[in-house]
């Protein structure tokens, strides 16, 4: 898998949702990575890609906000995400360390 890092490899992962992107990202240099690129199972790759279209849905756009109930709509993303790094470290245990990144939006607009 190719990034920005200096050796153009990475040896550590990042699960993360964001808009357009797809989940699996460089912990180190933060590039976003292709999935298919990312040697993992068709059955997990196939979920994180429902996972990563979900990002978002407690954003009102029109209104420059969150919807009702977008923190718990948020957290929920976020425990899904949890559960898919456990198991997208478990696949890759002898190559990469996984982390995971859970999204703030929700929380930080509410905080406002």
């Amino acid at each position: 898998m190719e990034c920005a890092c200096p050796s153009q490899m990475t040896d550590q992962l990042r699960v993360e949702g964001d808009i357009g992107a797809d989940p699996i990202w460089c912990h180190r240099c933060f590039c976003n990575l292709n999935i298919e690129d990312v040697p993992l199972s068709a059955p997990l790759k196939h979920e994180l890609e429902i996972w990563i279209r979900q990002y978002g849905e407690w954003i009102d756009w029109k209104n420059d906000g969150i919807f009702p109930h977008g923190v718990e709509l948020e957290d929920r993303f976020n425990q899904q995400g949890m559960q898919l790094t456990e198991r997208v470290r478990a696949e890759l245990a002898d190559t990469y360390k996984v982390f995971y990144k859970p999204s703030t939006f929700a929380r930080r607009y509410a905080d406002k």
